[in-house]
C-alpha cells in the first residue's frame, strides 16, 4: 500500500473538492462562483500532492509553456467571470499538459475486466490514437 505524508492528504482532499466543484459547476449551466473555487482547490490541491517545486516545475516546462498559459489562462478567464470560455481554454490547456499521462491511462484502462474488453472492440480499438496503445 502506497503511504502518503499529511500534506499528500490534504493535497488529495483539497484535488478532489476541486474536481467535484468543476464538474458541480458545469452542472448548473457554469455557475462562476464554483468553477473558481474549483479551479483554486484543483491547482493548490495538485501543489500539496506532487509538492510545491514540483508542480512549478511540471507547469513552466519550456516544452510546455503554451499548455500552461492555456490553462492558466482558462483560470483567470473564469476568475474574472467568463466561465464558458475559460473552462473551454483550461480543457484545452489540461489536454496539452497532460497528453503524455493518456497512453498510460488507457493502458491501465484497458486491464479493467470490463472496460478493457470494451476498448479492445473492433471499432472502438482502430480509433485514431488507440490502436498504438
Amino acid at each position: 500500500m502506497i503511504s502518503l505524508t499529511d500534506s499528500q492528504k490534504i493535497g488529495m482532499g483539497l484535488t478532489g473538492f476541486g474536481v467535484f466543484f468543476l464538474f458541480f459547476g458545469m452542472i448548473l449551466f457554469f455557475d462562476k462562483a464554483l468553477l473558481a473555487i474549483g479551479n483554486i482547490l484543483f491547482v493548490a490541491g495538485l501543489s500539496f500532492v506532487i509538492g510545491l517545486e514540483r508542480t512549478f516545475r511540471f507547469f513552466f516546462q519550456k516544452h510546455k509553456m503554451k499548455a500552461t498559459s492555456f490553462f492558466l489562462g482558462g483560470v483567470f478567464v473564469v476568475l474574472i467571470g467568463w466561465p464558458i470560455i475559460g473552462v473551454l481554454l483550461e480543457i484545452y490547456g489540461f489536454f496539452l499538459l497532460f497528453r503524455g499521462f493518456f497512453p498510460v491511462v488507457v493502458g491501465f484502462i484497458r486491464r479493467i475486466p470490463v472496460l478493457g474488453s470494451i476498448l479492445n472492440l473492433p471499432f472502438i480499438s482502430a480509433a485514431p490514437g488507440l490502436q498504438d496503445l
